[in-house]
């Protein structure tokens, strides 16, 4: 196996599988919302995240576990 054929393999992985989606989405011009439902869903999932971190400091602020001592930390 040459070089040259791990790297075709590559571009079929990516161009030819993974892809797919993407391809099918492109197709379907008239829904705009389909298109973007990608979008959408990781805008959630990101949001939903940053919420649930936020409130768990918040959570480890009030119980007062969180060491807040300049020394703290090693590189301070």
């Amino acid at each position: 196996m040459e070089v040259k054929d791990l790297f075709a393999a590559i571009e079929f992985l990516f161009v030819e599988v993974l892809f797919i989606p993407f391809d099918f989405i492109r197709l379907e011009i008239s829904n705009w919302l389909f298109q973007n439902a990608i979008n959408f869903s990781l805008i959630l999932v990101i949001s939903g995240a940053l919420i649930y971190w936020t409130l768990q400091l918040l959570k480890f602020d009030k119980s007062g576990e969180e060491n807040k001592d300049v020394t703290a930390h090693s590189f301070l």
